[in-house]
């Protein structure tokens, strides 16, 4: 209990109602959009990658809810730099079929600027509309957490700024951004040092961006050209 908040460890069983609730946080926001540019397909094909984003929470990482369902945070502790996963790329294929392709592309962004040290990664956050002081209270509680073991935390917001939103107002600094190619939102990489490494962020690389899409090799999926740095 944080406050007024019951805050919660998801299971199985809260697959069915969180799943939704991170599809249409997807649907709302700017990355929806370049994920999924036809519309009409949009929403069926975001509720099956929720799904699957929240499924492989619960199995690989931690998922957090509150009593009512109303926030729900997808952590997974990071303790080197991830290997991407096969499994996870077949079963984005199996998941979303012609859709993956993009996706995977996003995820390759994400992976090209991973942070090189231990850390903790939100991979992704959604809440009802309205329920921003439970936003708070739910990250807050995994904070403690994350404050007693030493761990910085990471996260990616899109949006022009950063240093206004919710993140921003518990402890995450913004980093430069993940640009999305072709015409996509930027992707602002947050950082929240750990309690004994005051503002550094070494380990944070510098921002990527890909030109060119995905090719299946080996049935997986990888970007065509390694990211351009700056």
């Amino acid at each position: 209990m944080t406050g007024d908040v019951l805050v919660c460890r998801a299971s199985e069983g809260d697959l069915d109602v969180l799943s939704p609730l991170v599809a249409e946080s997807l649907l709302a926001g700017p990355v929806g959009g370049w994920l999924v540019p036809d519309a009409t397909e949009r929403p069926e094909a975001l509720r099956r990658y929720a799904r699957l984003l929240v499924s492989w929470g619960l199995e690989h990482g931690q998922v957090d809810t509150t009593g009512d369902w109303s926030v729900v945070a997808v952590w997974h502790r990071r303790p080197e730099v991830p290997v991407p996963s096969a499994q996870w790329m077949y079963d984005l294929h199996r998941a979303l079929g012609s859709h993956a392709s993009r996706f995977a592309l996003w995820h390759a962004y994400l992976d090209a600027v991973v942070p090189h040290v231990p850390h903790a990664y939100l991979a992704h956050l959604a809440a009802r509309p309205g329920h921003d002081e439970t936003v708070r209270a739910l990250l807050t509680a995994h904070h403690r957490v994350l404050d007693a073991e030493g761990l910085p935390a990471y996260a990616e917001v899109p949006g022009g700024r950063p240093r206004e939103g919710l993140l921003a107002g518990l402890g995450y600094e913004p980093r430069s951004p993940i640009l999305l190619e072709p015409d996509g939102p930027p992707l602002w990489r947050m950082w929240r040092p750990g309690p004994d490494s005051g503002r550094a962020c070494s380990g944070l690389p510098p921002r990527a961006r890909l030109r060119r899409g995905v090719t299946p090799v080996r049935g997986r999926l990888l970007p065509t050209r390694p990211p351009a740095s700056f």
